[in-house]
């Protein structure tokens, strides 16, 4: 249902090269995809840090079970992030036409990111993490970087038998 309403939130013709019609992985398919997968694997790789910097497995999850190589607990922190961090910097970038199709290597059924289209995706990510908001439920500003950090600690103290406020962020 969600990936469904993304075409809605696109300013693109109905041609353009980063037309979205439906979320497709291992491999994309087409050039949205490949943005969304590589951003997503950025976001995956900071979530198992995060959680390993506070000291849980991030093997055990309570959302998404062990499939392939990926670790549960990492997927189910990155949902809270997936909107904030790249979603909306990537949607947001794709309706100021910031990419290109030479950003893009095209293979028969198969799209990734060219060297040059993943250096401007990490720098669109990094740089959304360097941005600061103020916490709806603390009432600090603090970078979204650090917001990440915070959940994995307040998931922690969940986990430890201290309730917190783990997954109380609300956008506006």
């Amino acid at each position: 249902m969600y990936f469904g309403l993304v075409p809605y939130l696109l300013k693109l013709a109905p041609d353009d090269f980063l037309t979205f019609q439906g979320r497709s992985r291992r491999p994309p398919k087409d050039p949205f995809n490949a943005l969304l997968s590589f951003g997503y694997a950025l976001l995956y790789r900071d979530c198992v840090a995060a959680l390993l910097a506070v000291g849980l497995e991030p093997a055990l999850g309570f959302l998404h079970t062990p499939r392939s190589s990926a670790y549960p607990l990492a997927l189910d922190l990155m949902e809270l992030f997936r909107l904030i961090l790249w979603d909306i910097p990537l949607i947001g970038s794709v309706n100021r036409r910031q990419w290109q199709k030479s950003h893009f290597d095209v293979t028969t059924g198969q799209v990734w990111l060219s060297k040059e289209g993943r250096r401007q995706a990490i720098q669109l990510y990094e740089s959304r993490k360097q941005e600061k908001w103020k916490h709806p439920v603390l009432q600090y500003s603090l970078s979204y970087s650090r917001t990440l950090e915070l959940e994995a600690r307040l998931l922690e103290k969940e986990w430890t038998g201290q309730p917190g406020l783990f997954a109380n962020l609300r956008l506006r």
